[in-house]
């Protein structure tokens, strides 16, 4: 028998041209799963109606929620859209939001990155708040403007880790140095979830879902960059991997490859 990783699934950004729809996913990801969470990564395309949502659930064991360019539509959240909060994708929302609620209802491994840590948020009754540099006393979340990634995406602020927490928990830690990648970040905090770090200036940086069944964790910062590379990373992926390995034994999936210690 032809033996497998766990699969994780990821939701896919779109986007038009020359006419034609587009579905897309960033390789930093695909990467920090395939090469650290130790599974397997699968794009999902971004035009789901509810008919398919349980079936194509059923063939994975975890999901992860990307970054992406574009930001949850601001009517989602209770707010009327305006340039600021631009650009939008649509597709992407309407699979995303109705995927996280879904995904913590049947008790799967989920994490969320950047855009998906404020679509977790939005999924659960939080909202949004955009342009975070134009606060008083706020940090300049956004990357400095570089053509070199590893300048973008470079650590370039604190973050506080709240004591005994999730987060605490999988880093040892109770302050480490993080990316920002990002203009917009959460306002009200979503029902149901719990503060595991904030920045220097408030803005809550990570989540985690309260009495969730299995990891159910957020980050406003990048941990996928280079993820091989940052202690950080490699902990919270494993841990990620660990929990989708979990999740497929649970499922009597025990017909997959993993890491040998």
């Amino acid at each position: 028998m032809v033996k497998s990783r766990p699969l994780v699934g990821l939701p896919a950004d779109t986007y038009e041209k020359d006419g034609f729809l587009f579905h897309s996913l960033g390789d930093k990801y695909v990467r920090a799963l395939t090469d650290v969470a130790d599974v397997d990564a699968v794009m999902i395309p971004s035009q789901l109606d509810h008919a398919n949502l349980d079936g194509m659930l059923a063939h994975f064991d975890g999901l992860l929620m990307t970054g992406a360019v574009s930001n949850v539509h601001p009517p989602h959240y209770g707010e009327d859209p305006t340039a600021d909060h631009e650009p939008y994708d649509h597709r992407r929302d309407a699979t995303t939001l109705q995927l996280i609620r879904a995904v913590i209802a049947r008790g799967m491994p989920l994490f969320c990155i950047c855009r998906g840590f404020q679509e977790l948020n939005v999924a659960m009754g939080g909202s949004l708040e955009t342009e975070l540099q134009r606060g008083e006393g706020r940090l300049d979340h956004r990357a400095p403007k570089s053509d070199d990634v590893d300048v973008r995406y470079a650590p370039r602020h604190s973050v506080a880790i709240t004591p005994n927490g999730f987060l605490h928990r999988v880093l040892g830690k109770s302050e480490t140095m993080v990316n920002t990648i990002h203009r917009q970040g959460i306002k009200r905090l979503g029902e149901g979830l719990t503060v595991e770090a904030t920045a220097p200036d408030g803005i809550i940086e990570a989540v985690s879902v309260k009495g969730a069944k299995a990891f159910a964790f957020g980050t406003q910062w990048h941990p996928e960059f280079k993820a091989a590379q940052n202690p950080d990373s490699v902990k919270l992926f494993s841990a990620f991997g660990d929990a989708v390995r979990a999740h497929a034994r649970s499922r009597g999936e025990t017909h997959y490859v993993g890491r040998v210690a």
